[in-house]
């Protein structure tokens, strides 16, 4: 099945690297315009050459989840140059990698805030645009395998993925009348710049030898999923956490 998002608007968080760059990038070629959001000036300018080379259209927007005031700001300015949005990609995320005795009540906040907070806050500020306009649209919300099991190390982000995976599923209720359909993507164990320190290291390299498969998962994994999430084909799914992880949590 192809997945033709053509005359679509996508919204994406956390569009500087990793994940967040891969399917701005996926969306872009399946046919939607694209705002790409982050902090990184540069990295989201990059981006966006890139994007336009390739003859779609695209608009960077400055953005830090964790500033409340911000958010409607970029999507007023990603809606100013690319049209309403229909598809919202919450994709911001960081960790903080430790022993909880050995953490701070900063670490635990700065990773809510991102985590949990700024995406609850982007999905409601939407959710009030989508309804406003009466035309629906996708919210698909990045969580983890760390929303069901627990990943060693990584409580707070644990917390707040499982925090987010019940948070898909309370919004796609409220507003399943609205036509508005709010999913998660709940990811296994991808390199990216957030954990690429690890997984080089002896004990990472002897985590991934603990996989059933004995390797991580790759950016492009996720294409799919997302895609079917974003487009029509998905009419019926609502609410869904959907597991990708390669049988790594088996």
């Amino acid at each position: 099945m192809e997945f033709d998002l053509k005359g679509q608007t996508a919204f994406v968080t956390g569009a500087t690297s990793g994940l967040g760059r891969r399917f701005a990038k996926t969306l872009s070629e399946a046919g939607a315009s694209v705002a790409i959001a982050g902090r990184r000036v540069e990295r989201l300018q990059t981006l966006k050459t890139e994007i336009e080379s390739a003859g779609r259209k695209c608009a960077a927007v400055l953005l830090d989840v964790t500033d409340v005031a911000s958010i409607p700001r970029a999507l007023d300015q990603a809606e100013a140059a690319l049209g309403p949005i229909g598809i919202l990609v919450n994709n911001a995320g960081v960790n903080v990698q430790g022993m909880v005795a050995d953490q701070t009540t900063t670490d635990f906040d700065t990773v809510m805030n991102t985590n949990l907070r700024g995406p609850f806050l982007l999905a409601t500020e939407m959710g009030r645009r989508m309804i406003a306009r009466k035309q629906g649209g996708k919210i698909i919300n990045i969580a983890s395998i760390g929303s069901f099991r627990v990943l060693p190390g990584l409580t707070a982000y644990c917390i707040s993925k499982a925090a987010l995976a019940m948070m898909t599923q309370c919004l796609a209720r409220e507003w399943v009348r609205h036509d508005i359909a709010v999913n998660a993507i709940c990811p296994g164990y991808i390199e990216t710049e957030l954990n690429g320190g690890w997984f080089k290291s002896e004990k990472g390299q002897a985590q991934i030898k603990s996989f059933p498969r004995r390797r991580l998962m790759d950016e492009k994994d996720l294409d799919g999923m997302l895609l079917l999430l974003a487009s029509d084909a998905s009419r019926a799914i609502n609410g869904a956490l959907l597991t990708i992880d390669d049988a790594q949590s088996l």
